[in-house]
């Protein structure tokens, strides 16, 4: 099936099967590997993106819903220049450390903070706990969070 569909601001047309993952079309498809590979069935969010502005797990949306979609990857939430806030502060508090799960953990954190601008400690528990770490640096996402919305001053 053919699809056309915004990444990043970017115009997208494929044509793939009508059952085949964003997650892939993403990667395999376009090249954006930013996106990564976790479980396949939507437990781990490693793969999250942002779908018609919601956070979502790639692996589970197929080509089938892309037609006139816009969907944000990590590559497109901030440059090198000039990064996201939520991005920038994940570097100032060093929160990777194999870093595997941070494209998705950043993608959900910046979904966080654009729904609630200033989240309890709760709040970000509840929103962040799709995401999983194996290097536990969840004290560390935490932080970075609440530093980001320090940045933003809240909106």
């Amino acid at each position: 099936m053919k699809a056309s569909f915004i990444v990043n601001g970017q115009t997208q047309e494929v044509d793939v099967p009508e059952d085949m993952p964003l997650l892939w079309i993403l990667r395999d498809i376009l090249g954006m590997t930013g996106t990564k590979y976790g479980c396949g069935i939507a437990q781990c969010g490693a793969c999250t993106v942002h779908f018609n502005g919601e956070a979502v797990r790639s692996c589970q949306i197929g080509a089938y819903a892309l037609e006139g979609a816009e969907i944000t990857t990590i590559e497109g939430l901030g440059t090198p220049e000039a990064p996201h806030p939520v991005q920038d502060a994940w570097i100032e508090m060093q929160v990777a450390q194999c870093g595997y799960c941070q494209s998705g953990q950043i993608m959900q954190a910046a979904a966080l903070l654009r729904d609630i601008p200033v989240p309890t400690d709760a709040e970000i528990d509840d929103a962040m706990s799709g995401n999983l770490c194996r290097c536990a640096t969840y004290p560390r996402i935490r932080a970075a969070i609440h530093r980001a919305t320090a940045k933003t001053g809240g909106r």
